[in-house]
């Protein structure tokens, strides 16, 4: 697990429709909750130093937020953005117990060559970018790897069962699921039209109105 971020914030007193009034000065609006609280704590962070931490920790690595006296060790769980401009809007931290177990997504990531891609008879198609794991908030992981130098023939591929992370990580996905496998060469271009065409009717959806829900969705 690589080092806490620290995270300087101000306690929050502006809640509601009129936390625009804290983006106009540069500040994002933001709640810590958890078990181990009595009650949320509300802050507001500066947006540059806010960006680059959540750049840095997604929502694998620990942040130490600082909010006057007090410390919080927490996760980030959810980044509300402008649907336009992808501004950030509004943060939930999770407060952590760093001895109880956390559920996070991280992400997945292929390393290695496989031989038959380097020759160009076949191509890597990554079916899973994310799975959900269990585990200590001091055994976290920015990433899985997915070795794929193994894969030597069309039609080979990795699943959930394939991944050694050690005792301390649980994968809370079948292990029978597909996380990448080797296509011929033109094969994934098929792939790739089936999906965008799956993706294209699910976001049929007029985008006014995912708008005017993240707005309604803001903290309250």
């Amino acid at each position: 697990m690589a080092d806490t971020i620290t995270l300087e914030a101000q306690p929050r007193t502006i809640i509601g429709k009129k936390v625009s009034q804290l983006r106009a000065q540069g500040l994002v609006p933001a709640v810590i909750y958890g078990s181990k609280l009595a009650n949320p704590v509300h802050l507001q962070v500066p947006y540059r130093p806010l960006q680059l931490a959540l750049m840095q920790a997604g929502g694998t690595q620990l942040l130490d937020i600082r909010v006057g006296k007090d410390s919080h060790t927490v996760l980030a769980r959810e980044v509300q953005r402008d649907v336009i401009r992808g501004d950030i809007l509004h943060v939930d931290f999770l407060a952590v117990d760093m001895s109880q177990k956390v559920t996070t997504t991280v992400p997945v990531t292929l390393v290695g060559e496989s031989p038959i891609v380097e020759s160009r008879q076949g191509q890597a198609v990554q079916v899973v970018n994310s799975l959900n794991v269990e585990a200590l908030p001091s055994d976290l992981i920015p990433a899985i790897e997915v070795d794929i130098s193994t894969l030597t023939e069309i039609g080979q591929g990795i699943h959930v069962r394939d991944l050694n992370l050690g005792d301390k990580i649980t994968v809370l996905a079948d292990e029978d699921e597909l996380l990448v496998h080797i296509v011929a060469v033109g094969a994934q271009a098929e792939e790739e039209e089936v999906e965008e065409a799956v993706e294209e009717a699910a976001s049929a959806e007029p985008e006014v109105i995912r708008r005017e829900r993240d707005e309604e969705e803001e903290e309250e």
